[in-house]
């Protein structure tokens, strides 16, 4: 990066932190003065930051002040925080109770992101940490979070990526994707029959906020001699059940069936 670049970057900054304190908003001018910079680059600084949400302008008052941009970004950052802390001891338990890894993730775009692991003592090594990315069409934590849209939104996100096989089992159709996630839909867990790491399987379960809506899942891995297919009824139910105690902690009153 060059010398320009960075400065850019810091100056961007100086602007952010000046009307972080300014609830009223600053003119170009006030800026310009207040951090010892030219007009010219307050506004092109400003124009970009306005391009993309960080900042808004009164139309009235021409001053600037901080964007909703920034409002989404703490809200996500503030409810991760929340999310882990309110999980991570019903993600101790799980591990306890069946012997596995647990991982704690969110759904970004066509990826999942995992936000939190707890380890078994010698487990079979897994190619996941903490804020790693993996393909949602070939996990338990992607197809159950991806369930949350209708058949036509996953059919259109996974439309957009190119589907990759990691192991023979890899699900690579689009129509076979989308029949598998109406079926997750259906029963309330995702399975991983050894889609994204070959001897490994997964299953999973979606975390609801106080909202009702789905923001993120929590999933159990181990060997298939741990997590064999004809045990995965009653190790969903207990991972059901761990993703139900989460999504309690957040506010979640599940709807009563008539």
């Amino acid at each position: 990066m060059s010398q320009n670049s960075v400065q850019s970057i810091e100056r961007a900054f100086e602007i952010i932190e000046a009307l972080a304190v300014e609830p009223k908003g600053l003119s170009i001018t006030q800026l310009s003065q207040k951090l010892s910079l030219h007009k010219t680059t307050v506004h092109r600084i400003l124009q970009t930051l306005l391009n993309r949400g960080y900042v808004q302008k009164d139309p009235q008052t021409l001053r600037y002040k901080l964007g909703v941009k920034f409002v989404e970004i703490s809200s996500l950052y503030l409810n991760n925080i929340e999310l882990r802390t309110e999980a991570h001891p019903f993600l101790r338990e799980l591990v306890a109770m069946l012997n596995v890894t647990v991982h704690l993730a969110i759904l970004d775009g066509c990826d999942v992101v995992y936000i939190d692991k707890i380890e078994q003592v010698n487990s079979i090594r897994l190619y996941s940490s903490i804020g790693k990315r993996v393909p949602a069409y070939c996990t338990a934590l992607g197809k159950v979070m991806l369930s949350k849209f209708s058949d036509q939104e996953v059919e259109k996100i996974l439309s957009t990526i190119s589907l990759q096989s990691y192991t023979q089992n890899t699900i690579t159709n689009i129509e076979k994707l989308v029949d598998e996630i109406r079926t997750v839909r259906d029963r309330g867990f995702a399975v991983d029959n050894e889609e994204l790491q070959e001897g490994v399987r997964c299953i999973a379960a979606p975390i609801y906020d106080y909202r009702g809506e789905m923001i993120a899942a929590i999933s159990i891995s181990a060997p298939t001699s741990v997590l064999p297919p004809h045990k995965d009824a009653e190790n969903a139910q207990k991972v059901v059940e761990t993703a139900k105690k989460i999504s309690h902690r957040l506010g979640y009153v599940e709807e009563k069936k008539i």
